[in-house]
C-alpha cells in the first residue's frame, strides 16, 4: 500500500515556474514507477509525466515536454515535477500516481492517486 500527498501547487502568472511534490509512504517507494497527470475543469485526467523506479528513464507529454522536468529522490520518498515556462493552459488540479511499472502510469491504471493540487496559471 502506498499513499501519496501532493503539494507545492498555487497560483503563477503565465511565463513563471512551480516546483510540485509528491511524498509518499508505505514501503517500497523505490520500487515503484511515479507519474503526474492533470485535470482541467470540464475535461479528462491527461498524463503529464512519468520515471522509472530508478529514474533512469522519463516520459513526457507532448505538450509539457521541454518545459516540464520531473524527478525523484527515492531516499526521501519523493517525486518532483519542476514546471517551467507555465501557460495558461497549464492551469489544473495535478495528480501524482504509483504503479509496478511506466507502462501502467503512462496508461493511467496506476492503483495509487494522491489528492490532487491546484496549479493556476494567470494570462
Amino acid at each position: 500500500q502506498v499513499q501519496l500527498v501532493e503539494s507545492g501547487g498555487g497560483l503563477v502568472q503565465a511565463g513563471g515556474s512551480l516546483r510540485l511534490s509528491c511524498a509518499a509512504s508505505g514501503r517500497s517507494f523505490s520500487s515503484y514507477a511515479m507519474g503526474w497527470f492533470r485535470q482541467a475543469p470540464g475535461k479528462e485526467r491527461d498524463f503529464v509525466a512519468a520515471i522509472n523506479w530508478s529514474g533512469g528513464a522519463t516520459y513526457y507529454a507532448d505538450s509539457v515536454k521541454g518545459r516540464f522536468i520531473i524527478s525523484r529522490d527515492n531516499a526521501k520518498n519523493t517525486v518532483y515535477l519542476q514546471m517551467n515556462s507555465l501557460k495558461p493552459e497549464d492551469t489544473a488540479v495535478y495528480y501524482c500516481a504509483a504503479g509496478e511499472s511506466s507502462s501502467r502510469v503512462r496508461a493511467g491504471s496506476s492503483p495509487y492517486w494522491g489528492q490532487g493540487t491546484q496549479v493556476t496559471v494567470s494570462s
